[in-house]
């Protein structure tokens, strides 16, 4: 990405709160504090800015993203909620246990952020700088920790400065954080399962529920094992028509995914075409990505034909993605 971002830096305060609302309404970035460590939220209902969001940290792949909200209201609008994820929503939201847990059919958080996934990763945080945020953007924010990946989760403004000044639009300093790790996460699936450890104890988790919480499956975290949560290994997104790879032709009956260039042999005879980026915008083509696959799977074709894509910068993560999408499907 062009780092040379002018960054700036608030003290927490009703200025720098309304200054984050606007920003992430305008698809910028925005640091600030959560009860747990730093978190970097963008509009989680706009794949653009998440785009823009995994670019600056340097994600490598697109895993699941957490969302956050105001409260289990609005949780409820992009999840769907059995009676234990209630009973444990309501046990410790506000605060650092995120659940993961069926889309609603109207979700709007952008399939970018889900990583392509049926299931969400919600959270309620406690800190109030965090809460006010959410009440002044008014939507849901997607919110990783704030540091380059693979670098030590940050608890102050300063280490977010550290690692991501020059990558993001503003940064709200509301002090060091309380806890200082990262939320627990517990998959709401036919049986509750400890998917991460993190502020909320798995005991004080389990009285709530009655029961044990189950382990995940050993392969969780292999490139071929269920995608569970943020922080593991994502699955490939399966659409139902073949994936082909690398396409320097297009045959008939296939649609076509480009980038760049849709100059291509064949591609008059392409049921559909779809171009993630004709200016080869990394950026754009990763924004595009989830929903272009699931577009061109709704149209019949006999394949989904996709151009080469680059592999620098997002370009990394888009081609993991695609294969995964085209695994058993070539």
């Amino acid at each position: 990405m062009n780092v040379g971002l002018k960054t700036q830096i608030l003290p927490a305060g009703e200025a720098a709160v309304a200054a984050a609302g606007r920003a992430l309404a305008e698809g910028a970035l925005v640091a600030f504090p959560t009860e747990t460590v730093y978190g970097l939220g963008a509009d989680a209902t706009n794949p653009a800015a998440i785009a823009r969001l995994y670019e600056a940290k340097g994600r490598p792949a697109f895993n699941p993203l957490i969302t956050h909200v105001g409260d289990l209201s609005a949780a409820t609008r992009i999840g769907r909620f059995d009676a234990r994820a209630i009973a444990l929503a309501e046990a410790f939201w506000p605060g650092p246990l995120t659940l993961v847990l069926p889309k609603t059919g109207d979700c709007t958080v952008a399939d970018l952020a889900t990583a392509g996934l049926d299931s969400i990763a919600i959270r309620v945080p406690a800190h109030p700088v965090a809460r006010d945020i959410l009440r002044a953007f008014g939507g849901p924010v997607v919110a990783p920790s704030a540091n380059l990946s693979g670098h030590v989760s940050p608890t102050t403004a300063a280490h977010v400065q550290s690692d991501l000044a020059g990558r993001i639009d503003l940064i709200v300093d509301g002090g060091a954080v309380a806890v200082g790790v990262e939320s627990t996460i517990v998959g709401c699936f036919d049986e509750p399962m400890l998917l991460r450890p993190g502020g909320v104890p798995r005991g004080e988790i389990e009285r709530v529920l009655g029961r044990a919480l189950l382990q995940p499956p050993e392969d969780a975290n292999s490139d071929t094992g269920q995608p569970l949560a943020p922080g593991m290994l994502a699955s490939h997104y399966a659409p139902r028509t073949r994936v082909r790879l690398n396409a320097g032709r297009i045959d008939a009956g296939e649609a076509l995914l480009a980038f760049g260039s849709n100059a291509v042999p064949g591609v008059d005879a392409a049921t559909a075409v779809l171009n993630l980026s004709a200016q080869g915008d990394l950026t754009e083509a990763a924004a595009n990505l989830f929903g272009y696959l699931r577009a061109l799977d709704a149209k019949g074709a006999r394949a989904i034909a996709v151009m080469p894509v680059p592999h620098h910068g997002l370009g990394e993560a888009i081609n993991d993605r695609l294969r995964r999408a085209a695994v058993g499907r070539e």
